[in-house]
């Protein structure tokens, strides 16, 4: 009868089935501006500990206006994580 399928809201393609495929469509989703997938992707890099490629993720979605980047950024000017320490810029 009829086909189920779970489809991503973004690309309304079906769901993929491993990390790998996920990893691609969420790239995808990066290269078309996405702000939300490249927040993710700085998630991503962050868990994994490169923070410096986390940052640069985090620094793209905040000029495609994400909200989360802007304090996940203001963790790292904290912390110094893939940042030189910076008291001022912590409030970004």
């Amino acid at each position: 009868e009829g086909d189920l399928q779970q489809k991503c809201p973004f690309c309304r393609q079906r769901l993929p089935n491993d990390d790998e495929e996920a990893d691609l469509n969420t790239m995808k989703r990066v290269e078309a501006n996405d702000p939300v997938a490249t927040y993710e992707m700085g998630i991503k890099h962050y868990i994994d500990g490169d923070y410096a490629s986390a940052f640069n993720y985090f620094k793209d979605a905040v000029e495609l206006g994400d909200v989360e980047s802007h304090y996940t950024m203001s963790h790292m000017y904290r912390e110094g994580l893939g940042v030189e320490k910076d008291k001022k810029k912590k409030i970004y």
